[in-house]
């Protein structure tokens, strides 16, 4: 059975960091790209990053420019979204997602929210 696990998330402090991991299992992330999405309360679901497995490509929503990072470790079957410089705003669940490659670019994936497969959510709380 397919499936996305996320971890990492949690309670920081503004300006802190946090790493999020979305593993796999049933089935190999090669050929997909993988998003990173949030969703706040009251808010509707958005795209924060995209990567594909194949060229390592991204995608990065402007609120989140330089201060986080989308990696790949295809041999670990896992995708990771370092967050640094955290702000109150970021606080959100964090899902992770994933659809085969296709015509669509990256970004339009992310922005499209083109995904089949989503994990579950992992909390992420940027409170002093």
């Amino acid at each position: 059975q397919s499936q996305l696990v996320e971890s990492g998330g949690g309670l920081v402090q503004p300006g802190g960091s946090l790493r999020l991991s979305c593993a796999a299992s049933g089935f190999t992330l090669d050929y997909y790209v993988i998003g990173w999405f949030r969703q706040a309360p009251g808010k509707e679901r958005e795209g924060v990053s995209c990567i594909s497995s194949s060229d390592g490509s991204t995608y990065y929503a402007d609120s989140v420019k330089g201060r986080f990072t989308i990696s790949r470790d295809n041999a670990k079957n896992t995708v990771y979204l370092q967050m640094n410089s955290l702000k109150p705003e970021d606080t959100a669940v964090y899902y992770c997602a994933a659809a085969r490659i296709s015509i669509w670019s990256v970004q339009a994936m992310c922005l499209r929210k083109i995904f089949a497969s989503w994990g579950q959510g992992t909390q992420v709380t940027v409170s002093s």
